[in-house]
């Protein structure tokens, strides 16, 4: 069983995240609403994979996913993009990025993406 880190200023995204990857199989092991509480939860829970949205307050998930990939190079962390964000995906693949998922979210399409990084 994988633990995960769910990343994203959107209870709601957050909550539909949890339940796809839990009936999956998943453990959720923390949420965080912004891309810094992200990066602090990432480096107190060490998960393997981390769900990251791309705009949120405080810190963005790119810049989030730059902390947390020069903290841990292995780190696998999953961008959720919204429509009209091909640029910041572009970006994200470059700093390391394991895989994409579009919102609004499809069940098979979070868990495809999500068990190709474990």
């Amino acid at each position: 069983m994988k633990n995960v880190l769910i990343v994203d200023d959107s209870r709601t995204s957050r909550r539909v995240l949890r339940d796809i990857l839990e009936r999956a199989g998943y453990t959720i092991v923390g949420e965080a609403v912004n891309g810094q509480e992200g990066f602090d939860e990432y480096m107190k829970l060490k998960p393997d994979v981390v769900t990251m949205d791309i705009t949120m307050p405080v810190l963005d998930g790119i810049d989030s996913l730059k902390l947390i990939r020069e903290a841990d190079p292995n780190a696998k962390v999953v961008m959720i993009t919204a429509a009209g964000q091909k640029h910041k995906m572009m970006e994200a693949v470059k700093l390391g990025a394991a895989e994409f998922v579009a919102k609004p979210f499809v069940e098979e399409s979070v868990i495809d993406a999500i068990s190709r990084c474990c």
